[in-house]
């Protein structure tokens, strides 16, 4: 079979792979690991819709942190959308990464986590360094996580997708670049950070921003959340 006809059949295959994978992560690991309110819920169907090639090969001249010490909007995904924080264990990796870098100067205004993407808003004198920590440093504790649970399948589609130039790793975690869009005004921080925590509600998850536990929703509605989040801009 040539190339180009592999090319065309390769997505039916690969949906077929992510929903039996679906099936055995919700199998396979460990009901103290489930919770009631988390990125579980969603579906494969609405997840958000993928980037094209070209987006992809111009993501890193498109967006640029041009004033690290300004706030910036910035998106994380997962290599080819695959929906790694389905469980609080994953979740929690997240989460102690944002509160370490916090402790060295990194400013998280708002947050949502999703089932395979992260929004937030931060600022740092080095944000793109922080960042590329953070990225870097869940990769491996995901990474690990995924082998002690001996999630195969999740495993096999991570070395899969993995970029070609990636030659120092086995899995990719994360897509190449976080998309940082300039916070210019109040304004725009305040449409940005209700984006933010509009998300889950868009996508069907939760009928409330703040029934949503993994944002920073509750912290702007007055009760504590997970992380604590500077809300004065």
């Amino acid at each position: 079979m040539c190339q180009e006809t592999f090319r065309r059949r390769k997505p039916f295959y690969l949906d077929l792979v992510l929903f039996v994978e679906c099936v055995f992560v919700s199998v396979c690991i460990p009901t103290e690991d489930r919770g009631n309110e988390n990125p579980s819920q969603a579906t494969i169907q609405n997840r958000p819709s993928q980037p094209t090639t070209k987006d992809a090969n111009m993501g890193r001249s498109r967006y640029q942190i041009t004033e690290p010490q300004a706030p910036h909007f910035l998106t994380l995904t997962v290599s080819h959308w695959i929906p790694l924080f389905t469980r609080p264990a994953g979740v929690d990796i997240l989460l102690g990464s944002f509160q370490y870098l916090m402790q060295e100067g990194f400013t998280l205004y708002a947050y949502v986590i999703l089932e395979n993407h992260i929004h937030l808003i931060a600022q740092s004198p080095q944000l793109d360094v922080h960042v590329r920590r953070f990225k870097s440093y869940t990769s491996r504790q995901l990474i690990g996580y995924l082998q002690e649970k001996k999630a195969s399948l999740l495993l096999d589609q991570l070395a899969f997708y993995k970029k070609r130039h990636k030659r120092d790793r086995l899995y990719q975690i994360w897509q190449e670049g976080s998309h940082p869009i300039l916070i210019q005004n109040k304004e725009m921080m305040r449409q940005k950070i209700e984006y933010i925590h509009r998300n889950p509600v868009e996508r069907g998850y939760v009928d409330d921003p703040v029934h949503w536990r993994y944002s920073s929703a509750r912290d702007y509605a007055g009760s504590p959340g997970l992380l604590t989040v500077e809300r004065v801009w």
